[in-house]
């Protein structure tokens, strides 16, 4: 029978068709009796299998085996020299082999030999003499089996794609035909940052949703078919696209003539991926952010390719100017130096390095100072003083940020309450809190701990948030928001403006500021709609309760603007930068005697 047609084996079986597929796999046998594998092998060749492997001499098994790899070993148990349970035994210490099912053909029916047998590995067992139908039967469930279970090894269950193990087996396949092929090869790492979001805000099934729809496309662009152009049409069996990871995919092409190539490639992932998703009632805008490792220049190894791909992504996340990054040497030492970087951040609270600086908020009003923020800095031994934006993004991702913004908290508990002892008055703080500080479980209480320990007044302290990290879970969000306000802690939303901007979700939330954002700011006066829109979000926030602050205010003409809009407070370098604590003190001394001397 051919092999690509299902077979009914002789003697029997009903109607247990055997799937093509199937039929092509290695079925090997071991046995010192001729005639036996002579008999089996008409056996199988009889319902379709092509692929038959026998050896009659078990000290060849180990090394055929090794060499075939076969989908499943038909072994005899009583041979002379080296028995079946040697072989079980040899094949089970193998890591290349440990898993090959094992179909123990024998005569010996003792149930201590069927044990011994099952104890060392066996998958199952046939007696001789061997029946047609049963020996059919037993083969193509152990091989639908061991399908079964590559499947879910080796492929996403969501989306179908191969994963990260198949997948850089076939980049090893076409790295070793390179020569033969001819040209560069390239390896894409895609990230999907949205899945995250999606998973978050809504739920697994639409998340789901979106990797299969990002996966067809992916798979339209991977196509050798739909390239214009002669490259990545070698017919060889290697994937073309796998799943990585949650928001991540692979893709590999062959036959490059050059960089460009590759270039262009990576603009048919970002407008294959772009187009718009419709989940239930919400449509979702995926993005794609792209890295690119070339061979040979970038490596020669599957590893090595994928790692400088994946580097080169993030990179071009990290940047945001640009979808994709082709990999190099340079992003390669950056990755090394992260690497130190973030070791010395992991010491750098409990080696006394960060300092925290004071930016004061002024009321437009009176001129007098009311508040400030708080920002954390990095006294770095070798760098120096380190802004924010150098050390945070990291800190989130090595999950250091919360030990961080606890420091931040006590310290600021801490300043305020010697502030007040001092006589310089009751300063209200705020201070950023990142998101996951704020989806932590200990958080309250690790809050309410500080302002016991230091005795600084609740209603003290303002808590900035970003709309992005509320929106996220909104239900959470609420709940994490009310708990705070019943400390008596105050609320502000940061960044206003730069982020979902939804109104629904905004009146809901118990907040007592809103900041503007410097990007609103900048600009003023400038044109009419400059103002209109600085007005507008001004008068929003007093509609809805709040106090309103901006931010970057760095001119006379910019707060004289935002007066007659009726800010209330601002903070910027016209009044002054973030200074550190002895400096706000003695800012504060300054403008108390001053105050006192105008009032006398």
């Amino acid at each position: 029978m051919s092999a690509n047609i299902s077979a009914v084996p002789q003697g029997g079986g009903g109607d247990m068709a055997v799937h093509s597929p199937l039929l092509q796999a290695k079925v090997m046998m071991v046995d010192d009796d001729p005639l036996m594998t002579d008999l089996i092998h008409v056996y199988l060749e009889d319902a379709g299998y092509t692929n038959f492997l026998v050896t009659n001499d078990p000290a060849n098994a180990m090394a055929m085996l090794r060499r075939e790899k076969p989908g499943v070993l038909l072994l005899d148990l009583m041979m002379p020299g080296i028995s079946g349970f040697d072989l079980l035994e040899a094949i089970r210490a193998d890591l290349e082999l440990r898993f090959t099912p094992v179909i123990v053909l024998t005569a010996e029916a003792r149930a201590e030999s069927k044990l011994r047998a099952l104890q060392l590995g066996a998958s199952d067992f046939l007696a001789k003499p061997v029946d047609a139908s049963e020996l059919v039967l037993r083969v193509r469930n152990t091989l639908a089996f061991q399908e079964y279970h590559r499947r879910l090894v080796h492929f996403d269950m969501v989306t179908g794609l191969p994963t990260l193990e198949l997948f850089e087996q076939g980049i090893e396949q076409i790295l070793l035909r390179r020569e033969g092929v001819g040209g560069m090869v390239a390896l894409l790492t895609v990230f999907i940052p949205q899945f995250r979001m999606v998973r978050e805000s809504l739920d697994d099934a639409s998340a789901d949703e979106i990797a299969r729809e990002i996966a067809r496309r992916l798979e339209r662009v991977a196509s050798p078919g739909v390239l214009t152009v002669s490259y990545a049409t070698s017919t060889e069996q290697a994937p073309r696209i796998a799943r990585l990871g949650g928001d991540k995919f692979g893709l590999i092409f062959e036959g490059l003539p050059d960089a460009e190539a590759a270039e262009e490639i990576a603009q048919r992932v970002v407008s294959a991926v772009a187009p718009v998703i419709r989940v239930g009632m919400h449509d979702v805008g995926p993005s794609a952010w792209i890295g690119i490792a070339m061979a040979p220049g970038d490596g020669l190894t599957a590893d090595v390719l994928r790692k400088g791909s994946t580097l080169a992504a993030t990179h071009a996340m990290e940047q945001n100017s640009s979808p994709f990054k082709f990999a190099s040497a340079q992003l390669h030492a950056r990755s090394i130096e992260r690497m130190a970087f973030g070791s010395q951040l992991r010491s750098a609270v409990r080696r006394n390095e960060l300092r925290l600086h004071y930016q004061p908020k002024v009321d437009i009003a009176s001129g007098r100072i009311v508040g400030a923020e708080a920002l954390v800095r990095w006294q770095h031994p070798d760098l120096g003083l380190l802004p924010p934006g150098r050390f945070i993004a990291l800190a989130e991702e090595l999950g250091l940020i919360n030990g961080i913004g606890l420091w931040v908290i006590e310290t600021v508990c801490e300043d305020v309450s010697s502030w007040a002892a001092a006589g310089l008055g009751d300063l209200s703080v705020a201070l950023n809190v990142s998101k996951p500080q704020f989806a932590s479980r200990q958080f309250a209480a690790e809050v309410t701990a500080a302002l016991r320990v230091s005795g600084m007044p609740a209603r003290q302290l303002i808590f900035e948030l970003t709309e992005s990290m509320l929106i996220d879970d909104v239900p959470e969000s609420l709940a994490v928001m009310h708990t705070l306000k019943s400390l008596g802690i105050a609320l502000s939303i940061d960044d206003f403006g730069t982020g979902f901007s939804s109104l629904s979700y905004l009146k809901r939330f118990p907040l007592d500021e809103l900041k503007i954002d410097r990007s609103f700011v900048v600009d003023l006066p400038g044109t009419a709609a400059d103002v209109a829109v600085a007005g507008t979000v001004i008068d929003l926030g007093h509609r809805l309760g709040m106090s309103v602050t901006a931010e970057g205010v760095e001119t006379p003409e910019q707060l004289k603007c935002l007066a007659d809009q009726g800010c209330d407070r601002y903070q910027g370098y016209l009044f002054s930068r973030p200074v550190p604590r002895s400096e706000l003190e003695a800012l504060l001394a300054r403008t108390q005697a001053a105050g006192k001397a105008t009032r006398a």
